[in-house]
């Protein structure tokens, strides 16, 4: 094994938490801002890069150029490590940003390689390798909702995914086929054939109200799916806002806007 062998349980319904079990010298590496807390013993330390021992081995340059790559993901160039120094057991918890589920993922079932949506990594045990995965197709890197550019997680240990929502996984057989909003696209296993296509029908692209694209995934491979994007949530939180002009009297009222008007909030 090259990861860390670490221990987890996850906490918790909508707003989620993942707490990781550390023996003495085992480390986990997380995204900044995750961090929930910590036992005494537990020290934290910010890396230069994912800390693993592929990047350890590439040398300086090897660093810069993993910790370049993550910056194109939209990510920091420094990832944080907690490494349990003292003795016995110890235990650091990571939270999820928003409502959803932690998803956990040994790379070992999985072919050691699991792609991704940019922000669904939480963290993982230090040996798991976090890069960027490049479109090679036009199609899904105009249309897709994630661009060009996916995460990646490599190598044989267990990482966590955070996504919205209920989150369910799909196992595809070979050649099963499985159409997916772009943005409830959480990640897959590196076998799945991944493309995008255009809502087919005149009337389904202008008036359907479900965008003009959506993900086309074909077996055989596993694919999680979320049922509540954070662009979604923001949308709908940003749309309410300006529709109740930040919580006017007729919200949650049957008369609604009507209301307003009647109390003189609309003129």
């Amino acid at each position: 094994m090259n990861a860390h062998e670490i221990d987890f349980q996850i906490f918790g319904e909508e707003m989620q938490y993942v707490e990781i079990e550390l023996d003495p010298y085992e480390t986990v590496i997380a995204e900044a801002g995750s961090f929930m807390m910590m036992d005494d013993s537990i020290e934290m330390a910010t890396i230069f890069g994912d800390g693993s021992h592929r990047e350890e081995n590439s040398g300086l340059w090897g660093k810069v150029l993993s910790a370049g790559k993550r910056l194109i993901t939209g990510e920091s160039l420094f990832m944080t490590a907690f490494t349990h120094a003292g003795t016995g057991k110890k235990r650091v918890s990571f939270a999820s940003p928003y409502p959803g589920r932690i998803i956990p993922l040994d790379l070992s079932e999985h072919g050691g390689k699991v792609i991704c949506q940019k922000d669904a990594f939480l963290c993982a045990a230090k040996g798991v390798s976090v890069g960027i995965e490049f479109s090679k197709r036009l199609g899904r890197g105009f249309f897709g909702g994630e661009g060009f550019i996916m995460q990646k997680l490599e190598g044989d240990g267990l990482s966590f995914l955070h996504a919205g929502g209920t989150v369910t996984r799909k196992e595809l057989a070979i050649g099963e086929t499985l159409r997916v909003d772009t943005g409830c696209l959480v990640g897959f296993t590196q076998d799945v054939d991944y493309d995008i296509e255009m809502v087919r029908g005149v009337r389904n692209a202008i008036f359907g109200g479900e965008g003009l694209f959506y993900a086309r995934l074909q077996g055989p491979g596993s694919v999680w799916v979320q049922s509540l994007p954070f662009s979604r949530l923001a949308d709908r939180v940003l749309r309410a806002s300006k529709h109740y002009g930040g919580g006017k009297k007729g919200e949650g009222s049957v008369l609604g806007g009507l209301g307003d008007l009647l109390d003189g909030d609309g003129w």
